[in-house]
């Protein structure tokens, strides 16, 4: 059992990670954002993705999800903590509160390659329950143990980008639609994370109010999000060092499972090509 940090906004390197190898990956997807990284803490071996590429190049929708998922299954990862920025839809996440949404609602438009399967490939996996409970308590455990809280039982609403919402849709997503935070990134990482059959959450990172509040001083904007987000990110890497230190990664949970019920094709209709991916997912 292998575990994987995935590195949003401002965790572009993970500091104090003994490196061991950068390792430039292809997958049947295309390339990754960056090359990956393993490297050793708390002598366990760790592999790290940025998921926006070095120096924020791609933004959300330019990102190829489905390529940065499949390296890290590639390499081994079974268990994998996602690290993103989000705008808070409840008054009582405040900036700076850290949270690990439970569900997620898709309003990215559908423009993004959001499935491994497809082209002679069929498959459906349940994805009612989105993210690993239990990886989720470790890493809540993890916080604890240092005396950071975070938040759970949330949902993470996922935007389309890389423009920021308006009022209307600030009010819909906290509304009709029953979320809680608000995001760009998550989805389709989510989802392709339980296609490759790895245990996913994600410590989000509240660091506004998006725009549903009447007083249009705490409006989100890119200069107020950068300036609020330095000690909060700071927060988020001590719980992951903390968890990374203190607890066990090799459990088993229903995720790790996700394709045994899944996969309509026969091997036997399977292309070599179409083989030699699946079998990547099938570990």
């Amino acid at each position: 059992m292998t575990l994987g940090i995935v590195g949003g906004t401002g965790l572009y390197k993970f500091d104090g990670l003994d490196i061991q190898e950068e390792r430039a990956v292809e997958t049947p997807f295309g390339v990754p954002s960056a090359p990956l990284v393993r490297g050793l803490h708390a002598g366990k071996e760790i592999w790290f993705l940025a998921r926006h590429g070095a120096g924020h190049a791609k933004l959300p929708h330019e990102v190829n999800y489905r390529a940065n998922v499949f390296a890290l299954k590639q390499v081994g990862v079974t268990h994998a903590i996602g690290v993103s920025a989000v705008g808070s839809l409840r008054e009582e996440i405040a900036p700076g509160d850290l949270t690990i949404p439970a569900q997620y609602f898709d309003w990215t438009r559908g423009r993004r390659e959001a499935t491994f399967f497809g082209n002679g490939v069929a498959a459906h996996v349940s994805t009612a329950e989105p993210t690993c409970a239990e990886l989720t308590k470790r890493v809540v455990d993890a916080a604890a143990s240092i005396g950071t809280k975070i938040r759970t039982g949330t949902t993470y609403a996922c935007v389309e980008g890389p423009r920021l919402g308006t009022r209307a849709e600030s009010f819909f997503l906290r509304g009709p639609a029953g979320c809680d935070v608000v995001g760009m990134t998550n989805v389709p990482e989510a989802f392709l994370m339980r296609e490759a059959q790895i245990a996913y959450c994600t410590v989000a990172i509240a660091t506004d109010w998006d725009c549903w509040r009447d007083d249009p001083s705490t409006h989100v904007t890119v200069a107020d999000v950068i300036a609020r987000y330095g000690a909060s990110l700071a927060t988020a890497v001590a719980v992951m060092r903390q968890a990374i230190a203190t607890q066990d990664f090799s459990f088993d949970c229903p995720s790790r499972h996700a394709l045994e019920m899944a996969l309509l094709t026969p091997d036997a209709a399977l292309t070599p090509a179409q083989r030699s991916w699946i079998d990547v997912l099938r570990t």
